[in-house]
């Protein structure tokens, strides 16, 4: 396995080692012995499957109070997606980092405890892959807006499709700090 580091602290991108010959291909999607090294343990309790189609976008998400690391994964198609390091406190609050999830790389990518969530689907379809820490809570169920100036992503559509949800969003500036994680590090 790869580990790939990206610009946040944290935030990890995975590239099995995968066996192919004739007949298909096999890697482990998960291996708890291989990230303990790594300072990851995650305990997962919830795994979650979404299908969307090409320009779909969805997120930004977080809980909070109850915060959920994803260990996301593509299963069919091609996404870019992106973490946001919203604690505050942290040295690179507001910041993010992206990459190209697909089922044709096999990458996988960590997203702790304490960052926003959001991808966009660059295939005709994604068939989208997700582990949790923390089962789904509706009470603490949050996004922030997609386009948010202050975070600047560099989203690779101009106009996706967004849930009601999504579209409405605020910006990371209008959500009150106690709506926020703080940055225990």
């Amino acid at each position: 396995m790869k580990v790939i580091e990206t610009d946040l602290p944290g935030c990890l991108l995975f590239e099995p080692r995968v066996f192919g010959d004739e007949r298909g291909y096999f890697y482990e999607a998960f291996n708890h012995d291989k990230l303990a090294p790594l300072g990851l343990a995650p305990k997962f309790v919830q795994g979650n499957v979404s299908r969307s189609a090409r320009g779909v976008l969805r997120g930004l998400h977080y809980q909070w109070p109850k915060p959920q690391g994803k260990f996301v994964s593509v299963l069919e198609g091609e996404v870019w997606d992106v973490a946001v390091d919203i604690r505050r406190g942290s040295p690179t609050f507001g910041r993010w980092a992206a990459a190209v999830v697909s089922a044709e790389n096999k990458r996988q990518f960590w997203i702790p405890e304490g960052f926003a969530h959001g991808f966009v689907v660059l295939s005709e379809h994604a068939t989208f892959h997700y582990l949790c820490t923390a089962t789904y809570d509706p009470q603490a169920d949050a996004a922030i807006r997609w386009d948010d100036a202050d975070l600047a992503i560099d989203w690779p559509v101009s106009d996706p499709s967004l849930s009601g949800k999504d579209a409405a969003a605020p910006f990371l500036a209008d959500i009150p700090a106690d709506r926020l994680p703080a940055c225990v590090d």
